[in-house]
């Protein structure tokens, strides 16, 4: 089974992060990376772009399009991990191991397939 490792944090904070800073999280993000990879349980991995740059669709066919992300909380979503794993309990102990958990909160989603994607 396939589980989305959602990272989220307080944006501002991670933009004012020194570029060291920054290389120093990267650095061990893709150590993490490389691991999984190897252990074949690592998908596709992003770091998203600035919530400040986004758009929100609400509603169905055109809908209404709102600048900004707009969710209803104080961290922001910051970017994804798509890991497989046998069950919740991997995907957990998978995800406590990726630096994000350390420095923001991490939720762990399961993914289905749809039919016929």
């Amino acid at each position: 089974m396939f589980y989305a490792v959602l990272a989220y944090h307080v944006e501002e904070t991670v933009q004012s992060w020194s570029p060291d800073e920054d290389a120093a999280l990267m650095k061990d993000l893709l150590e993490v990376n490389d691991r999984l990879t190897r252990a074949g349980k690592l998908g596709p991995a992003a770091r998203l772009g600035e919530t400040a740059k986004a758009v929100t669709l609400r509603g169905p066919a055109d809908g209404i399009v709102i600048d900004g992300p707009f969710a209803e909380t104080k961290e922001q979503l910051l970017g994804f991990v798509m890991i497989e794993a046998a069950d919740l309990d991997e995907a957990l102990k998978i995800a406590a191991d990726i630096p994000l958990a350390e420095i923001g909160t991490v939720e762990i989603r399961a993914i289905y397939n749809v039919p016929g994607s």
